[in-house]
């Protein structure tokens, strides 16, 4: 059956990356403060709902979950209480460097750093809406 799909496709019709990831918040100002801070990120967009931050190929739209409501009815937005179903991950040069870094400007990590047994050496941590970002080298 895959072979079937894989032939069927176009592979020229899926793009090559992601261009946008939209995380659901309950507290809009946190995540922003978060972000800025915590990223050293500039607003790319803004309005009552929503801010977005450029990721450089990719975008993280913050939008409120009043919001996320109408964009993705007749699903509904789980609450941060749910538990985390996302992990971001950013490669970076030093993971312990990093961590340092992220202590400093006030993060708690949830783990790390550490050595997986995969070969990649880790932390994670969390934003104010509860989405789990992970560093990774």
């Amino acid at each position: 059956m895959v072979e079937a799909v894989e032939k069927d496709v176009d592979a020229g019709s899926w793009p090559t990356g992601i261009s946008a990831i939209t995380l659901f918040v309950e507290d809009l100002e946190a995540g922003r403060r978060f972000y800025q801070e915590v990223f050293g990120l500039k607003i790319a967009f803004e309005d009552n709902d929503s801010t977005v931050f450029d990721f450089g190929n990719t975008i993280i739209n913050l939008l409120r979950t009043t919001a996320a409501r109408e964009l993705i009815e007749p699903a509904v937005p789980a609450t941060r209480e749910a538990g985390s179903r996302i992990q971001l991950t950013i490669t970076v040069d030093d993971v312990d460097a990093r961590c340092e870094e992220l202590i400093r400007r006030g993060v708690v990590l949830i783990n790390g750093p550490m050595d997986r047994p995969w070969g990649v050496r880790t932390a994670c941590f969390s934003d104010p809406g509860g989405h789990i970002w992970e560093i990774a080298k």
